[in-house]
């Protein structure tokens, strides 16, 4: 960043911006074993950022887990059985139907589809109340990683709305094969310290003048972003402790609509919405630029964007040039130190800033000498180009 000052002195002057970056440099020994080498900008697990959309990775992960889990126990479900929600509780919401599906029967595997493609926010709260907030902080508690899930998005509920999961019901054939009474966690999590921000925020159509408080949100630190990104990417590389109890189809699964392009879905029909661009979800190398992705580079990935705060979690690959490397980045925009306004500095600060970071990183990696050329045939992916049901063949 020091060597191209035009694109990055105002992000080295400003600790107000909260940028953390991790890189991690990828070197093959001669059967192809991965090696990382990280380097760390600012990053510290202890300085909280709110981590927006990157959550979801980590609870479609937990998702499918737990579906191989219940079939273990004999329970012949998969993420491919329409799963059907009931609210009974204040706050909830019922589900019978996904009309963005070829069949309008929702089931995990849709809804993990539109999280990793456009990370879609309703999809991620279904997955939420499928594993119920005790499950999923205390699965990756034991896990290992510094993960918190307090709360659904975009939807205004209190804490203890948030600790009550609706109920879930799979049926095929209008056979009930398993269903779930509501979760309820009876024990708030208690959070490591309060979090405060900021000089101000809006409720409603006021402007409060008091720090905004983070205390109760999500809370996923760079750190772990990564470590679970390489949990599913590398799985080998990692203690099998940290790992995921996913099938190789399972994992397949995520990598092909984690790296797939709304331009190249058609099931949710993305591909015919004109604000869908290629880098919508790619904020590393593209920001927000409209023109097409070189088909030669994939990357997969989880953003998030929320209260001013822009992330980026990924692994990027040219398969041309035998390039891979991992980047994540997180940047503050709300430059006013009012949240809840809507009024951030994403254009302006955050893309350009991904999109610098991004396109550096790439270009150094271009010319940098590696022993042994990488073998990226496993992350070579056919991606939908054709309207194509998620049922199971």
């Amino acid at each position: 960043m020091k060597r191209h000052l035009g694109q990055f002195e105002s992000i080295l002057t400003n600790d107000s911006l909260e940028v953390q970056i991790i890189y991690t440099q990828i070197n093959r020994d001669s059967i192809n074993r991965p090696k990382f080498t990280s380097f760390y900008y600012h990053v510290d697990s202890t300085h909280y950022f709110y981590p927006a959309s990157t959550i979801k990775l980590p609870q479609v992960l937990l998702a499918l887990e737990k579906i191989n889990e219940l079939r273990s126990q004999g329970i012949k479900v998969d993420k491919y059985t329409p799963m059907f929600h009931d609210s009974i509780y204040e706050g909830q919401r019922s589900v019978k139907w996904d009309t963005t599906a070829v069949d309008s029967l929702p089931t995990i595997a849709h809804y993990a589809k539109k999280i990793l493609v456009v990370s879609d926010n309703d999809a991620f709260n279904r997955l939420y109340e499928f594993l119920g907030q005790k499950a999923s902080n205390e699965i990756l508690r034991r896990k290992g990683y510094n993960v918190k899930f307090l709360h659904r998005l975009d939807r205004s509920l209190t804490p203890d709305q948030n600790r009550h999961t609706e109920a879930i019901r799979f049926i095929r054939n209008d056979s009930l094969i398993f269903q779930q009474s509501m979760l309820i966690n009876k024990d708030s999590i208690k959070p490591v310290r309060k979090v405060f921000k900021g000089i101000g925020f809006m409720k409603k159509d006021s402007l409060i003048n008091l720090p905004f408080d983070f205390t109760y949100k999500n809370s996923y630190p760079l750190v772990e972003q990564q470590e679970i990104l390489k949990a599913i990417l590398f799985p080998n590389s990692v203690p099998s402790s940290k790992r995921f109890n996913l099938t190789e189809g399972d994992r397949n699964f995520v990598l092909q609509y984690m790296s797939q392009l709304p331009t190249e879905t058609s099931n949710p029909p993305y591909n015919q919405d004109t604000t869908l661009y290629d880098a919508y979800c790619k904020f590393l190398m593209f920001g927000e630029q409209k023109e097409s992705i070189p088909k030669n580079i994939r990357i997969f990935n989880k953003v998030g964007d929320a209260y001013g705060y822009l992330i980026d979690n990924a692994y990027i690959i040219d398969f041309e040039n035998g390039v891979e490397f991992m980047l994540s980045a997180v940047i503050n925009t709300n430059t006013d130190g009012v949240y809840n306004d809507g009024r951030y500095e994403y254009k302006t600060i955050g893309y350009p800033f991904m999109k610098n970071l991004g396109q550096v990183i790439y270009n150094y990696e271009l010319t940098r000498r590696k022993k042994f050329k990488p073998n990226l045939k496993e992350f070579a992916f056919k991606y939908d180009s054709l309207v194509v049901s998620l049922k199971k063949p």
